[in-house]
């Protein structure tokens, strides 16, 4: 299992001003460690990030508390300082995001080698500049197996002061044609279409099989292509005939997210990201796309019972397990 994204270093503001400010480990780390969890014994990740030269030493070590990691996985240090985000929180599921730093992003003929070996790709847009649209499609031809993308920050500009701002996306036609399973919040759904439908529409047009909308702590909707029911490794089509079948039913539905322990007293930063994490790992151990929504609903609700991304991995296949 290949992972694009960015290594982020957080500093969160609570909604309480009495309560600490945490410095942790965000970015893609949330879907690593919730990989780890949820993936099979006989899949091993292989992270494909760069990480600035300041914090690449803490990088590694995170790398090396994963249980599922490839032997010879390993990140590309750069002279760069990292990306990090100063996030202040309005709300339970509002909060504003301050970027500075930043690693410079990947080419096709960086990543060629690399992909060349993976039976699935997960590529979260964690700063919205890892690779552009040409790098996406690419990517897209020369993977076998399938890939998942959350289309996360490329959603989000930035202002002169690294303030995170909505904004429209560019051919996002072609954007859906570079994932088979694609993810989106509601408010990215809302600057692509005007509701899941229109954006499953164009999205499916473009050979996308499932389409996940998530809504914070109302759950997600989803909608699957005629036929989709899961992913099946051993038979997944190659590149030319990856086409999803509008002939049939498109599915929909709504599904409630699980409760959490502490209600809005836990931290939701990477929620999201865990849940697409392990509802991919989970598609990849071949659960039905149903199941494997299940089980990420759980995953995001426990990852709001635990601060930061260290020992994530390690909290959340406890509970796995115990279920």
């Amino acid at each position: 299992m290949g992972v694009i994204g960015s290594f982020v270093w957080d500093v969160i503001h609570e909604r309480d001003s009495a309560q600490r400010t945490i410095e942790e480990w965000g970015g893609i780390t949330y879907a690593l460690g919730a990989m780890d969890a949820a993936l099979p014994d006989d899949w091993e990740i292989v992270p494909i990030a760069k990480v600035g030269v300041d914090v690449a030493p803490r990088a590694h070590d995170f790398l090396r508390s994963l249980s599922r990691l490839a032997p010879d996985a390993a990140l590309v240090e750069v002279p760069q300082r990292n990306n990090r985000v100063e996030i202040r929180y309005q709300s339970a599921e509002r909060r504003s995001e301050v970027l500075t730093g930043g690693v410079p992003p990947w080419t096709w003929v960086g990543l060629a080698p690399l992909v060349r070996d993976l039976d699935a790709l997960y590529v979260n847009l964690i700063s919205g500049f890892e690779l552009d649209l040409e790098t996406a499609l690419l990517l897209r031809q020369h993977v076998r197996g399938p890939i998942y993308l959350d289309l996360h920050s490329i959603l989000l500009a930035v202002q002169p002061d690294g303030l995170r701002t909505p904004r429209a996306l560019p051919d996002a036609p072609l954007w859906c044609r570079t994932a088979d399973v694609l993810q989106v919040n509601e408010d990215e759904m809302r600057l692509l279409a005007d509701d899941p439908m229109a954006l499953a529409a164009m999205a499916m047009q473009q050979g996308v099989r499932c389409l996940s909308v998530t809504l914070g702590k109302r759950g997600m909707v989803y909608v699957a292509a005629p036929g989709f029911e899961g992913i099946d490794i051993a038979h997944w089509p190659p590149p030319p005939a990856r086409v999803a079948s509008l002939e049939g039913t498109v599915r929909t539905a709504l599904v409630p997210a699980a409760e959490t322990r502490d209600g809005d007293a836990g931290d939701p930063t990477g929620c999201g990201d865990v849940w697409g994490a392990t509802y991919f790992a989970r598609l990849l151990a071949g659960d039905s796309f149903r199941d494997a929504i299940a089980t990420a609903h759980g995953a995001a609700a426990r990852n709001v019972d635990h601060r930061g991304a260290t020992g994530l991995s390690t909290y959340l296949r406890g509970s796995l397990h115990s279920s």
